[in-house]
C-alpha cells in the first residue's frame, strides 16, 4: 500500500558541507540552477560570463531559492564531456565569487572528483552527481571525507549517448533498484545516509511515457527513508507534450512541477525560480489541504 502524502512528506534532515543542515519534508525546496556553460539546452550561454552567473544567482536567491546548483558541462542528451581543467576554469571565479556573496548552500554539479574536491574547497556544501558516483572512482572518497550533501542520480550510459539505451523492463522498478543499489554503495564508502538524496533521473536515458511513469510513481522512491529531488524544469518531454520549443516551457513545467509536489518531491529542480516559487506553494496547499504559515 503506498504511503500517504502526510507520511511521505514527514521531516528529514539532508546534512551539507560546512554544516548546513537541510530540513525537507514539509516544505518543498527549490534548488535554482545556475549553468556556465555555453551550450546547456535551457538557457546555454546566458550565464557563461562571471558577472552574469553572479547577478543571476543573487536573484534566484532573492526569488526564494533554497539551494543554488552550479555546472559547468552540460549533461543534455548528446552534450560532448567537457575537459576536467576546462570544467575548473569555468567554475572557478563563480564559485569563488558566490562564497562571498550568498548564505544559501551551493551545490555543484559535476561527476569528476577532482571537479568536487576543488568546489568543496572553495566552499560547496552538495555534490549533484548525474552518475551516482559511477563515473569517478574516487568520488565516493571525496564526499565521505568533505561529509558533503550528495544528489545520486539514475542515469544509463553517459549524456553523449544516454537517449540510445532506454529499453527497460518496468522503468520505475528498474529505477527503484538501481537506486536502492547506489544508496547502499554511497554507505559502503562511508558515506552517512543522512547525507543523500535521490533523484530518479527525468529525462535521462528516459522516453516520454517512461519520464510519465516516473513522475506519477514518484512514491515508490519513498521507501528509502531520504529525501527525493526531481528535475523537469523545461525539459524535452515537455516540449513533446505541447509541441513547444525549450522557450516556451513555463506552463509545462509548472504541471510537471506541481505533479511532483503532490507526488511527494522534496526537492525541485528549476531554471525559472521565482515562478516555480508560485507553483510550489500552491501545490503545497491543495496538498495538504491547508495554507502553510
Amino acid at each position: 500500500m503506498p504511503q500517504s502524502i502526510h507520511q511521505s512528506n514527514r521531516t528529514q534532515e539532508w546534512h551539507c558541507a560546512g554544516e548546513h543542515i537541510l530540513s525537507l519534508g514539509q516544505r518543498t525546496l527549490i534548488m535554482g540552477i545556475l549553468n556556465v556553460t555555453p551550450d546547456s539546452f535551457s538557457d546555454g550561454g546566458r550565464f557563461f560570463d562571471v558577472p552574469a552567473a553572479v547577478a543571476h544567482a543573487q536573484a534566484m536567491v532573492a526569488q526564494g531559492a533554497d539551494v543554488i546548483d552550479v555546472g559547468a558541462e552540460s549533461t543534455k542528451p548528446g552534450a560532448c564531456a567537457v575537459e576536467e581543467q576546462e570544467e575548473m576554469r569555468r567554475l572557478k571565479p563563480v564559485l569563488q565569487a558566490l562564497g562571498k556573496q550568498i548564505l544559501i548552500p551551493i551545490s555543484v554539479d559535476t561527476r569528476k572528483a577532482s571537479v568536487a574536491q576543488m568546489a568543496l574547497d572553495l566552499g560547496v556544501s552538495i555534490v549533484n552527481d548525474v552518475s551516482a558516483l559511477q563515473f569517478d572512482a574516487h568520488m565516493g572518497n571525496v564526499v565521505a571525507e568533505a561529509r558533503a550533501g550528495v544528489i545520486l542520480m539514475h542515469m544509463k550510459g553517459v549524456p553523449f549517448t544516454m537517449q540510445e539505451d532506454c529499453w527497460y523492463e518496468d522503468v520505475v522498478q528498474d529505477v527503484r533498484c538501481f537506486l536502492k543499489d547506489r544508496l547502499h554503495e554511497a554507505e559502503a564508502l562511508g558515506i552517512a545516509r543522512e547525507q543523500i538524496v535521490l533523484d530518479p533521473g527525468i529525462g535521462f536515458a528516459k522516453k516520454l511515457d517512461q519520464n510519465i511513469a516516473l513522475l506519477a510513481q514518484l512514491q515508490v522512491f519513498q521507501e528509502f527513508g531520504r529525501p527525493l529531488v526531481v528535475g523537469v524544469s523545461n525539459k524535452s518531454f515537455i516540449g513533446t507534450l505541447t509541441g513547444k520549443d525549450v522557450t516556451h516551457r513555463l506552463m509545462g513545467t509548472a504541471a510537471a512541477v506541481t505533479t511532483a509536489v503532490l507526488k511527494g518531491a522534496n526537492i525541485v529542480r528549476v531554471h525559472e525560480v521565482g515562478d516555480m516559487q508560485d507553483v510550489v506553494r500552491t501545490a503545497e496547499a491543495l496538498r495538504d489541504g491547508h495554507v502553510r504559515v
